[in-house]
C-alpha cells in the first residue's frame, strides 16, 4: 500500500497541472477524482531547453531510453520542488524552473506500473553549462529536429511545440 499524498501536495500538483500549456491525458480531473490522494505517486520532470529552443537536455534510462530528468515525487515535496532535486540529482544543473509548467499528463513509466499524474516543467540552460550526470545514466543535450530512441515517442513533438512558444516571447 503507498503512503496518501499528503492534501498540499495534492492541491500543488492540481495547481500546476491547471497552469501547464497542454493537458494531454485530462490530469486535472484525474487528481480531482476521490481516490487520487492514495493512488500515487506523482512525477515531475524538467524539459531542458538551450537558450536558442534548438536542444533539449535528456538522461539515458537504462530501459526507458532517453528521457527528460526526473521522477517520483517524495513525501513532503512539492512536484515542483521535485523537479528541481531530479535536474540536480541527474545532471548536476541548478535552474530555475518557469512559472507555467510544460504540461501535464497521466502515463504508466513501465509496463507493470499503474498510471502516474506527472507535471513537465520548463528551464532554459547554456548548453555550455557543465553537466554532472549520475553513475550509469549519462546526460546530454538532443538536437530537437532529430529523433532519439526514448519510452514516450509523443514526447518529442510536445518538447518541439513547447520551444517554438518559448522562442515566440518572454
Amino acid at each position: 500500500m503507498r503512503d496518501p499524498i499528503e492534501a498540499r501536495i495534492l492541491e500543488a500538483a492540481m495547481r500546476d497541472a491547471r497552469l501547464a500549456l497542454t493537458d494531454h491525458d485530462g490530469t486535472s480531473e484525474w487528481l480531482l477524482r476521490p481516490d487520487a490522494s492514495s493512488g500515487g505517486p506523482l512525477a515531475a520532470e524538467v524539459w531542458v531547453f538551450d537558450t536558442a529552443s534548438t536542444h533539449v537536455l535528456l538522461v539515458r534510462h537504462r530501459w526507458r531510453g532517453w528521457v527528460p530528468p526526473g521522477g517520483k515525487v517524495d513525501p513532503g515535496e512539492t512536484p515542483r520542488e521535485a523537479a528541481r532535486r531530479e535536474l540536480f540529482e541527474e545532471t548536476g544543473v541548478r535552474a530555475e524552473l518557469h512559472a507555467v509548467p510544460a504540461a501535464a499528463t497521466v502515463r504508466s513509466y513501465h509496463p507493470d506500473w499503474a498510471a502516474t499524474a506527472g507535471i513537465s516543467y520548463v528551464a532554459v540552460v547554456d548548453r555550455r553549462t557543465p553537466l554532472v550526470a549520475e553513475v550509469g545514466q549519462p546526460a546530454a543535450w538532443h538536437r530537437l529536429d532529430e529523433p532519439w530512441q526514448g519510452w514516450f515517442s509523443g514526447d518529442r513533438p510536445r518538447m518541439r511545440q513547447c520551444a517554438l512558444q518559448l522562442g515566440d516571447g518572454p
